[in-house]
């Protein structure tokens, strides 16, 4: 075998599973498809104890590791290369990572090496010995066992071993669709998205639904939504974006006497759009971007007042976190560029001069029956554009 350029993914979460740990598995081998599809080229993904490598000869081992950095349930990424079960084979690659991780000085080093497969002519401190002497010898690097500058590791598995000179972090979390299914509230803000991938890290598949002020709005904070979700969609296949319009919805929350309560009444409104669909989706959840006393809205009372409007779970990834948190993980995201652009939002349409801290259902639902909610919603969801950002590309097949 030629030496094969590739990356090594380590579960996370998934190891410490016990006799359900196959259904994680498939939801994992679905996300590394998604990830790798075959219009990449020629993708192989050898499935193996813990792990799993991914080749593509058409991708530089940069490009690969980018990919597999996006797979949640991935807790560690190693780019690295794939050669022959042999001690030789082991050796001759350690000794070419060493000598280009090396270059311009004379760092320390050490060899951890692993065997899976315990069918190997060496055990694991001999094939340590045997390796370091060789990169001793050919690169002169000195052995720093207890802190190497690099660490070169080592895997004997059962046709092959994987020798790699790097341990880069993955997504962690949990395989997208493991958890359930779940509808996002996604404004145009930084909150919504961030609470997206959050939800998607705990394994939770997601539909989106985005409110839109139209007719009384132009299209802007749609764009910015599909935009948003088209970012989100490289962790999750298969993305779908509902756009509701509202605008006359919520103008007859404000003829209907909402008056400092229209911001909680429009939420309400909100989520029992949102949970009607998620009935017609499958969904078994709602999530938003709540974070507790952020903006007026989402006071403990009111946010109370809003979970009484609807008979789904509504989960809040954010409800602990403050804003410079959100901000900078939307960063690292890569969502904040675009939730920065200007947009108009549905909900500051109809904003009252002053808004309510304090609600509670009884004086929300008054207003809810003078209106008709029902039929306000029925209507709404007669309105329903379904867009979608990430469209599915042919997948990679994975070998065992």
């Amino acid at each position: 075998m030629r030496p094969q350029p590739c990356v090594l993914l380590k579960y996370g979460e998934i190891a410490l599973k016990g006799r359900n740990r196959s259904w994680f598995e498939s939801h994992l081998r679905r996300g590394v498809e998604h990830a790798f599809p075959r219009s990449l080229g020629d993708v192989r993904v050898l499935w193996r104890q813990g792990a799993l490598a991914v080749s593509c000869p058409e991708l530089s081992v940069e490009e690969l590791e980018a990919r597999a950095q996006r797979v949640m349930g991935i807790s560690v990424v190693q780019p690295g290369v794939r050669v022959d079960k042999t001690p030789e084979a082991a050796a001759e690659a350690a000794v070419d990572i060493a000598r280009r991780r090396s270059e311009g000085g004379r760092p320390s080093f050490a060899i951890r090496a692993r065997r899976r497969h315990k069918r190997f002519p060496m055990k694991s401190t001999q094939l340590n010995a045997f390796i370091g002497e060789r990169v001793c010898t050919e690169v002169g690097l000195p052995v720093n066992l207890s802190n190497p500058d690099i660490e070169i590791e080592v895997e004997v598995d059962r046709n092959e071993v994987f020798v790699s000179g790097e341990r880069n972090r993955g997504q962690g979390g949990l395989p997208v669709g493991c958890s359930g299914h779940a509808v996002v509230l996604l404004s145009g803000g930084y909150d919504s998205p961030v609470a997206a991938y959050r939800a998607m890290r705990r394994g939770l598949r997601c539909e989106f639904v985005h409110f839109t002020g139209a007719p009384y709005t132009g299209p802007s904070s749609t764009y910015k939504a599909y935009a948003l979700v088209r970012e989100l969609s490289r962790f999750q296949p298969d993305v779908t974006l509902h756009s509701v319009p509202v605008g006359n919805a919520q103008r007859a929350l404000a003829v209907g006497g909402a008056g400092e309560a229209q911001i909680v009444a429009q939420r309400r409104l909100f989520v029992r759009a949102a949970e009607t669909l998620a009935g017609r989706l499958g969904a078994e959840a709602l999530v938003t971007g709540d974070s507790l006393g952020q903006v007026s809205s989402q006071t403990l009372s009111n946010m109370a007042t809003i979970d009484n409007a609807c008979s789904l779970p509504i989960l809040r990834p954010l409800v602990g976190w403050d804003k410079e948190e959100i901000v900078r993980e939307a960063r690292g995201l890569g969502t904040s560029e675009i939730s920065k652009l200007p947009d108009e939002d549905c909900c500051t349409l109809i904003l009252p001069p002053n808004v309510a801290t304090h609600t509670n259902p009884e004086q929300l639902s008054r207003i809810e029956h003078r209106v008709g909610l029902d039929e306000l919603v029925e209507k709404l969801l007669a309105e329903i554009q379904v867009l979608r950002p990430g469209q599915a590309e042919p997948v990679a097949s994975c070998a065992q």
